[in-house]
């Protein structure tokens, strides 16, 4: 398992799984000691509070799979930054996202092949639980950031 967490992220240490059902709920924590401000790029250690984050990946072995992440927030020292508390930002998902960076591209990957009534259909019985609203969302969104 920690081989798979590690592709998600180095920073990432993993905890412990659960089945339930058809879903697999995968926990993991930061590994970090320090964070960079990603308002201002102060440097921080000192932690503020800690806050469970859920996002939806990809399946393994036909389970639809949750992650259960632990984030640190920080408190950031530097005096002329606005910010006086940040979250611990990881590459493999966005800020306020719901889902991995790569899950969303499978959704994307699937929903440009058909349409989004059938697309969500197929997503729900073997990827993740999406519906056709989300992924009309999603491809606005896509279609805005390819224009310009």
């Amino acid at each position: 398992m920690k081989e798979l967490i590690d592709i998600l992220d180095k920073d990432l240490q993993f905890i412990d799984y659960e089945i339930v059902g058809e879903e697999l709920y995968i926990r993991v924590n930061s590994k970090r000691q320090k964070a960079e401000c990603p308002y201002c790029g102060h440097e921080s250690y000192q932690i503020h509070s800690r806050k469970e984050r859920t996002l939806k990946d990809l399946p393994i072995q036909g389970k639809k799979v949750i992650i259960k992440l632990e984030q640190k927030k920080y408190f950031c020292k530097n005096e002329g930054c606005k910010r006086k508390t940040f979250a611990e930002r990881f590459s493999f998902y966005d800020i306020k996202a719901t889902k991995t960076n790569r899950l969303q591209e499978e959704i994307m990957r699937v929903a440009m092949t058909q349409s989004s009534v059938a697309a969500s259909r197929y997503l729900k019985k073997s990827v993740a639980d999406v519906g056709k609203s989300t992924i009309c969302n999603m491809l606005k969104k896509g279609l805005r950031s390819e224009c310009g």
